[in-house]
């Protein structure tokens, strides 16, 4: 465990999650340049585009990351409202004409100056800091229905039919896994924590098998090589990465199934682009660093000062943990496809500032932690 010293900061205390977020990041960089190199030469007739505009997103993140350690994590609880307040609008504001982008059929970004912003990503973070602070402050009545369980599942229902509107699917997933486990570890009763789960099954019968895509991703999830070249494409593609990446991979920019095979694989698929370029052992190096980061976060959410550090950091384990089982899960066909970025190491401005910025907040509860 991490040992605090007097005086250090926490971004420099905190090296247990420091060291794998580095690691993870500077990964990211080098494999987005070679999953993308060719498609970024057609695209955009630059083989560096990516690699070069995730650098910059690097260079942002890291100083989101040191900010927001730096900054006392029980500040936050003020902020909480306002956080939720602007996810809402800017969730909003995707649906709205010269705000929102489109892009692949889906509205899920808004522009600003030429630079595009994800707010579903930024929608984990409010909804972490506003759990952590709702919950907190109702503990003492949180076995109560209409306190403890109720306002947060009416705002769950908020936030998720403004991201169905986009639509992202999988997004409402998280946040209401980030929602349903934080309650959990707050005391909510089990029954409350129940109740829905009957009224359920008729919403995600129609989100699914109602959907032809959604459905032909579980057709194509239980048998991909029963049509390898329509439905079972993605799978098929990415089964092959790994497989013919063997124990050590064929080498950093060796990989054959990046080169317009694998649709998007700098960013969906670049856990694949890492099993054949660097096999089982570049994946399994992979997974160990998340895995490090994870078990530091749950050591801190447990020993963290107060329950609103408490909640905060099981909110950051809870959403760092889905993502990246989510987005393993779908690149080693044990989960139907879903569009899901990777943690620190696939493309994407939005998803890379919002992950530092957890793990920023996670380091300053961790500085207030005594000795691990």
């Amino acid at each position: 465990m991490s040992k605090k010293v007097a005086n250090v900061h926490p971004f420099f205390g905190e090296t247990t999650i420091l060291f794998p977020v580095l690691l993870l990041v500077g990964m990211g960089i080098v494999m987005v340049y070679s999953a993308s190199s060719s498609l970024a030469v057609s695209r955009f007739g630059d083989n560096f585009f990516y690699m070069q505009r995730q650098a910059v997103f690097a260079l942002l993140s890291f100083g989101v990351m040191f900010t927001a350690a730096s900054f006392p994590y029980r500040a936050f609880r003020v902020f909480a409202y306002f956080f939720m307040g602007l996810a809402v609008v800017l969730l909003v504001a995707v649906q709205v004409p010269f705000f929102g982008h489109a892009a692949g059929g889906a509205h899920r970004w808004v522009t600003f100056g030429g630079f595009t912003f994800q707010p579903s990503e930024f929608t984990k973070l409010a909804l972490v800091l506003f759990l952590a602070y709702s919950l907190s402050k109702k503990q003492e009545m949180i076995r109560d229905f209409s306190v403890g369980f109720m306002p947060h599942v009416l705002l769950l229902a908020v936030l998720s039919i403004l991201i169905l509107m986009q639509p992202d699917f999988g997004t409402v997933i998280i946040i209401g896994c980030i929602t349903w486990g934080m309650m959990f570890v707050a005391g909510v009763r089990i029954v409350h924590l129940s109740l829905p789960v009957p009224f359920l099954a008729p919403v995600v019968y129609f989100l699914v098998y109602r959907v032809d895509y959604r459905m032909d991703r579980i057709l194509a999830f239980m048998n991909p090589w029963d049509d390898p070249l329509d439905k079972g494409y993605q799978i098929t593609h990415s089964l092959k990465a790994f497989g013919s990446g063997g124990i050590f991979g064929k080498g950093i920019g060796l990989g054959m199934q990046k080169l317009h095979y694998l649709p998007e694989p700098h960013t969906d698929f670049i856990l694949s682009v890492i099993g054949e370029e660097l096999g089982l052992v570049g994946v399994l190096t992979t997974l160990v660093l998340y895995s490090i980061i994870l078990w530091r976060g749950a050591v801190i959410a447990r020993n963290a000062p107060d329950l609103f550090g408490s909640f905060v950091a099981t909110g950051v384990v809870i959403t760092l943990g889905l993502q990246v089982a989510i987005n393993a899960g779908v690149a080693m066909g044990v989960l139907p496809t879903k569009g899901l970025t990777l943690p620190f190491l696939s493309y994407g401005g939005t998803s890379l500032i919002v992950n530092m910025a957890f793990m920023g907040i996670l380091m300053n509860i961790g500085a207030k932690v005594e000795n691990g």
